[in-house]
């Protein structure tokens, strides 16, 4: 890597902390440590790359990437944890993380993490923050809206979405300048976008629909 990012570690454990900051040092990189998040929200971070101990009792990676969004922080997140279980790497990998490392930190795997991750950062940090925003939008709109706004993701006209309803187009139409107006879309392929970017679970089952 021509220029080293800063790494800031978060760790309750003092001892782990030392450590962790140990072998970002010993790699190059300026390292920061904080015991929790209310201790790097003094001080919010505007660059570089977070590595984070993955509790589960303690909310876990969705929590903490939560947290950080609300202070306004879209920096990549490493997760870390001694012998993860498998589920838990999916969890954290589908919250957010970019990748989840096992402790101790192996230096080599550690640094092809970094050196990757940097390359993403950017980009990460833009698609997160729409995520978010994206979210926040959705989370508006009432039950039927937002069951209108599945089926139109899926490409369904207002009369099939009626019918899938069991509500008429006239009720469909209503439904979808309501929602349209709270997510501040212009057209439909917007409202979509904005689902899309979400990156929210389908919470319908479409069937083919003529």
């Amino acid at each position: 890597m021509s220029r080293k990012a800063t790494l800031h570690f978060i760790d309750s454990n003092s001892r782990h902390r030392a450590e962790l900051a140990r072998i970002g040092f010993s790699l190059g990189h300026h390292s920061e440590v904080y015991g929790d998040i209310s201790e790097l929200s003094i001080h919010p971070p505007r660059e570089g790359i977070i590595v984070a101990r993955d509790l589960p009792d303690q909310g876990g990676v969705s929590m903490i990437l939560d947290r950080l969004s609300r202070l306004g922080i879209w920096l990549p997140l490493i997760a870390v944890e001694t012998d993860p279980r498998p589920g838990r790497i999916v969890e954290a990998i589908k919250a957010g993380a970019l990748d989840y490392l096992s402790l101790p930190l192996d230096p080599d795997r550690f640094e092809r993490c970094l050196s990757r991750i940097e390359k993403e950062a950017e980009v990460f940090g833009a698609a997160r923050r729409r995520m978010i925003e994206a979210r926040d939008r959705i989370a508006s709109l009432s039950v039927r809206e937002r069951e209108v706004l599945e089926w139109l993701a899926q490409g369904s006209s207002n009369k099939v979405i009626a019918r899938e309803l069991e509500i008429s187009p006239r009720t469909v139409e209503i439904h979808r300048a309501n929602m349209m107006h709270k997510l501040g879309a212009r057209h439909a392929a917007e409202a979509v976008r904005l689902k899309l970017e979400a990156k929210l679970e389908p919470q319908i089952s479409p069937q083919m629909s003529a």
